[in-house]
C-alpha cells in the first residue's frame, strides 16, 4: 500500500509540475488558454472560464494536501485572473470566456461555469484562509439561485444571457442537446455546492443541496439501470438514451459525498447503496483493456469505444470507493485494471500530463488539446488526491502484481 501510494503521489506531482511550468502565460497574465498535443502554444488563444476555475481548485486542493509555498502562488495566480477577467461586475455571475488579453469574449452565464468558480473559489478559501474568496462564492451561489433556479419544477435552468435573459441556445458545447436542463450542470452546481458548505454552512445552502441529491434520485439516475440520464427537459421529461460511463461512475462517488457533508445519516446510508448500484452500472462500459469506455447508445447498439483520460481518473475514485463500501473484492479489481491501463495508454511520459484518450484500437486520439476549454488538471489530479487519501483507510483484497514501471 505505501508502493501504491507512493505512486499516486508521484504521478500528482507530475501533473501539478506540468501545469506549473508549462501553462502560465507570463506575457498576457493567467494561463494559455490552449496548448495542442505536441505541446504548443496556440497563440491568441481564447481562455475559458472553466479551466481557470479548475486550475485554481487543483492548485487550491494540492496545496491543503501537502502546502508548498509554489503551489500556493500557482493557485492565487489563478485567483487573481478569475477575479480580475471573468467576474462579470455589472450583472454579477462569470464570463464564459475571454481572449486573450483578458477582455470579456463570450458573456453569457453558463450555470455549469459559474458552478466550477465556486468549487474553485471555495477551495482556495479553504488553502490560503483569503477572506475574498468565499464571499465571491457566496456571491455567485446566491446568482444562481436568483437566475436559474427552477421554481416551479425544481433544479436549474442551464444558461442565461449576459443580463440574465433568456437564451435560445443552451448548449454546453456543440455535441450537446439544446435542452433547459443537464445531468452534467445538475453534477457540477451540486460538487460546487457541496465543497462550498464545507466552509460556509448556511441554512438555503444545505437545503439547495439536499434538494440536488432529491432532485438526481427522482429524475436524473434512471431507478430501472442505475445509468444518468444525460438531457432533460424544463419539466425533467428525459431527452436522450445514450449512457455516459465516465459521469455515472463520478456521479456515484460525487452524490454520496455530498450526503457525508450534510451529516445525515439516512441520507448517507440511501447514497451507499446508490454508490455501490452506479459502479455496477458503470463497469458494463469496461473491456478486456481493463479501460472504462466513452459511451453507449441502447436504442442504435453503437458504442463508443474510445478512452478518454477523465472517464479513466473519475472510474479510479469511484471504484475504489465501492471497494469501500461494500468490500466487494471485483470493485478493487476495477480499480486496478483501470489504473494499470491509464498507467500504460494515457499518461503521456515524454511530453507530460496526460493524453485525451485513446481509441479503439489503442492509438492516441488526434487533434486534441493537452490543455484548452475542456482539457485541465481536474479530473486526473483529483483521482490521485481522492485515491491517496482512500488508500489510507482500505485493506486491499490481495498484493496487486508488479505495477509496470
Amino acid at each position: 500500500m505505501q508502493q501504491l501510494s507512493l505512486l499516486f503521489q508521484q504521478e500528482l506531482d507530475r501533473i501539478l509540475a506540468y501545469w506549473g511550468t508549462r501553462v502560465p502565460d507570463e506575457q498576457y497574465g493567467g494561463f494559455h488558454g490552449q496548448i495542442t498535443e505536441a505541446n504548443e502554444v496556440v497563440a491568441h488563444a481564447p481562455k475559458g472560464a472553466v479551466l481557470n476555475a479548475r486550475i485554481l481548485w487543483t492548485f487550491s486542493a494540492a496545496h491543503r494536501h501537502q502546502p508548498r509555498p509554489e503551489l500556493l502562488a500557482l493557485a492565487t495566480r489563478a485567483y487573481d485572473y478569475l477575479v480580475q477577467h471573468f467576474l462579470d461586475r455589472e450583472h454579477g455571475g462569470v464570463f464564459w470566456s475571454v481572449n486573450h488579453q483578458g477582455q470579456p469574449l463570450d458573456t453569457k452565464k453558463q450555470i455549469y461555469a459559474l458552478a466550477f468558480a465556486i468549487y474553485g473559489l471555495s477551495e482556495y478559501y479553504a488553502a490560503s484562509g483569503h477572506a475574498p474568496a468565499l464571499q465571491h462564492a457566496q456571491h455567485l451561489f446566491h446568482s444562481i439561485e436568483a437566475h436559474s433556479f427552477d421554481q416551479e419544477h425544481g433544479g436549474y435552468l442551464e444558461a442565461l444571457a449576459r443580463d440574465w435573459s433568456p437564451l435560445a441556445d443552451l448548449r454546453l458545447s456543440d455535441k450537446d442537446a439544446n435542452e433547459k436542463k443537464t445531468m452534467n450542470t445538475h453534477l457540477h452546481v451540486l460538487e460546487a455546492y457541496t465543497n462550498l458548505y464545507r466552509h460556509w454552512p448556511d441554512a438555503r445552502l444545505r437545503a439547495q443541496i439536499q434538494e440536488l441529491l432529491e432532485v438526481f434520485l427522482t429524475h436524473i439516475v434512471d431507478p430501472a439501470t442505475q445509468h444518468l440520464h444525460l438531457f432533460l427537459a424544463e419539466n425533467w421529461e428525459p431527452k436522450s438514451t445514450a449512457i455516459s460511463f465516465g459521469h455515472d461512475i463520478e456521479a456515484a462517488w460525487l452524490l454520496l459525498e455530498a450526503a457525508e457533508v450534510l451529516g445525515d445519516e439516512e441520507s448517507i446510508d440511501r447514497f451507499r447503496q446508490v454508490a455501490v448500484d452506479m459502479a455496477t452500472a458503470s463497469a458494463q462500459g469496461l473491456d478486456d483493456t481493463g479501460g472504462l469506455n466513452y459511451e453507449f447508445e441502447p436504442t442504435t447498439q453503437h458504442w463508443s469505444r474510445d478512452k478518454h483520460w477523465w472517464v479513466q481518473a473519475e472510474a479510479m475514485v469511484g471504484f475504489l470507493n465501492a471497494y469501500q463500501l461494500s468490500g466487494n473484492n471485483r470493485f478493487y479489481d476495477y480499480f486496478w485494471a483501470v489504473w494499470e491501463f491509464t498507467r500504460e495508454h494515457i499518461l503521456d511520459y515524454e511530453g507530460g500530463e496526460w493524453r485525451w484518450g485513446v481509441t479503439e484500437a489503442l492509438e492516441p486520439i488526434a487533434d486534441e488539446d493537452k490543455a484548452g476549454f475542456w482539457k485541465c488538471p481536474y479530473h486526473n489530479s483529483r483521482a490521485c488526491l481522492e485515491v491517496l487519501g482512500r488508500l489510507a483507510r482500505v485493506t486491499p483484497p490481495a498484493l496487486p502484481a508488479r505495477s509496470k514501471n
